[in-house]
């Protein structure tokens, strides 16, 4: 068997499993015998079977950004909120370094993503073909547009060099010779910016909750035209998210709310919906618990002395593998900042074993220690407050695209059309938000460092560094690695580390596909 009909094969085995709202796990579905015709007709031939294949995207791309559990998945989306300027990593893996091996977590985004890809393909391409109206109809093709768009703008971004194919896999074409190669960037972001003006133009402002609707589409177009330095372009699609009223900041006295249990609110543009009743697995409408909210806050009940004990105040069951780094903390008001004591587990340690005679006080200073494991600041974004004591699994919601970042970014794209009025008044409204005097002048620095105060450890800033073409200098700069305060290191970034290495094992199915430079 050749390697383009292997590779097919590959694909159309995973094709329809996941798109029969992925009822059976990937793993049993390669053992079980191909679908009957029957059931690809019910998904590609009805209204009701669009729908469902449209339900198991939301549910491939909560596995894909967030997904359950831990191992190369959970790696392969933590790498981008923790290996930055920002972050501090104590164990589990090196993102960078003499020993850097990246080869298990970004190859799962590669062939996740192309697998998400080839379901949205379908989807986009049957869709015109069945019987219904065409409001429902075009709703339907621009939730899968915004999928097929979001994702090769994420994948140009890791990968640099990709493959763009908008073909779905069938039984008829799985076994067709293909010669791969990597794409041309322009037609990359040409399909991007084609799908995602379509979302933009069918979707509406007021979704149900967890729903793709047209802020979340301008938002992710606005950061295509970016990334192509289409500054007055990306400026119109921030402005539309800003100018209406759908999405707003909170107001400064419900700041621990945008982070909280109840994601549901005005700043939210994407939230991935998790349920414990109807989850149980990320195949699932209510997805699978994460591990996600045990990450970045330390083991307190494991220092000495035993006046530390689990508690669902400080994260219960933790993990204390990620922490945000000296540099982010230097560059808060601790004193003013609201952020820093919303986004941030406390710094003081309260005794909350009840058996403790000082139960209620302040920690003493000698129960403290410099192992990152049992005490560090810590990133309290992702705490849930109903995450049961002795678990390490999740099943809180979680906020991935909010309206601070279209703030910034919008600020970011003003200044560069040289509307510096706009940029101050919207980097402006962060800063206020957060108890702060606003900036009397913009430059990229400060908007850098306003941008970190507010979006730290959240799935941006590796990307907006590799933008800025400063990702390298950053990383070598303030990244750190480290299980203790007298073994912090700087593990190298190398100029090649911008873009991740394609997946070996998927160059050896394409044959003609080059792996990048350096690995």
């Amino acid at each position: 068997m050749n390697n383009d009909i292997y590779m097919k094969r590959i694909f159309l085995q995973l094709l329809f499993g996941v798109t029969l709202l992925s009822l059976l796990s990937c793993e049993k579905f390669l053992a079980e015998e191909p679908v009957t015709e029957v059931s690809i007709d019910f998904i590609y031939t009805t209204p009701e079977g669009l729908e469902s294949g449209v339900n198991a995207l939301y549910n491939l791309m909560r596995n894909y950004n967030i997904p359950e559990g831990e191992g190369d998945a959970l790696r392969s989306s933590l790498f981008f909120l923790v290996g930055t300027d920002l972050g501090l990593n104590r164990t589990w893996h090196t993102p960078y370094g003499p020993n850097h091996t990246p080869v298990a977590f970004p190859a799962r985004k590669w062939t996740r993503g192309y697998q998400i890809i080839d379901r949205a393909n379908a989807i986009i391409t049957n869709a015109p073909k069945v019987d219904m109206l065409d409001t429902r109809r075009n709703q339907i093709i621009a939730q899968a547009r915004m999928v097929r768009g979001e994702l090769y703008l994420d994948l140009i971004r890791m990968y640099d060099n990709i493959l763009l194919d908008t073909i779905a896999t069938t039984p008829e074409n799985a076994f067709d010779p293909k010669e791969y190669t990597p794409a041309d960037p322009e037609e990359v972001f040409k399909l991007i910016d084609a799908d995602l003006d379509f979302a933009v133009q069918h979707l509406a402002w007021n979704v149900d909750y967890g729903r793709y609707g047209r802020g979340v589409a301008h938002h992710i177009r606005g950061k295509s035209a970016l990334w192509q330095q289409k500054w007055e372009e990306a400026s119109t699609h921030f402005d539309a998210v800003i100018l209406d009223p759908t999405h707003d900041l909170l107001p400064r006295e419900q700041l621990a709310q945008v982070f909280g249990q109840n994601l549901n609110h005005k700043e939210a543009l994407l939230v991935y919906v998790r349920d414990e009743i109807t989850g149980g697995n990320d195949n699932l409408a209510g997805g699978g618990p994460t591990w996600i909210s045990s990450v970045f806050n330390s083991r307190v009940y494991e220092l000495s002395g035993g006046e530390m004990i689990r508690s669902t105040e400080y994260g219960g069951e933790s993990l204390g593998w990620s922490f945000p780094n000296d540099y982010l903390r230097s560059l808060y008001d601790e004193e003013n900042d609201l952020r820093f004591r919303t986004y941030y587990y406390p710094l003081q340690l309260i005794v909350n074993n009840p058996e403790s005679p000082n139960f209620g006080q302040p920690l003493a200073p000698e129960r403290y220690d410099d192992d990152y494991r049992r005490y560090h600041w810590s990133l309290k974004k992702y705490h849930d407050e109903e995450k049961r004591v002795g678990t390490l699994n999740s099943y809180k919601d979680h906020l991935f695209y909010r309206y601070a970042e279209t703030l910034l970014l919008g600020a970011e794209a003003a200044w560069r059309t040289g509307n510096t009025t706009k940029a101050l008044g919207y980097i402006n409204q962060v800063r206020n938000r957060a108890g702060l005097h606003g900036f009397a002048s913009f430059d990229l620095e400060s908007y850098l460092e306003e941008s970190a105060r507010e979006l730290a450890l959240e799935n941006e800033r590796w990307f907006l560094l590799k933008r800025l073409g400063i990702l390298v200098e950053r990383v070598n700069l303030y990244y750190e690695m480290g299980s203790n305060s007298g073994n912090k290191a700087i593990y190298p970034m190398a100029p090649h580390m911008v873009r991740l290495p394609i997946p070996q094992s998927q160059i050896d199915l394409m044959g003609t596909f080059p792996q990048n430079d350096g690995y």
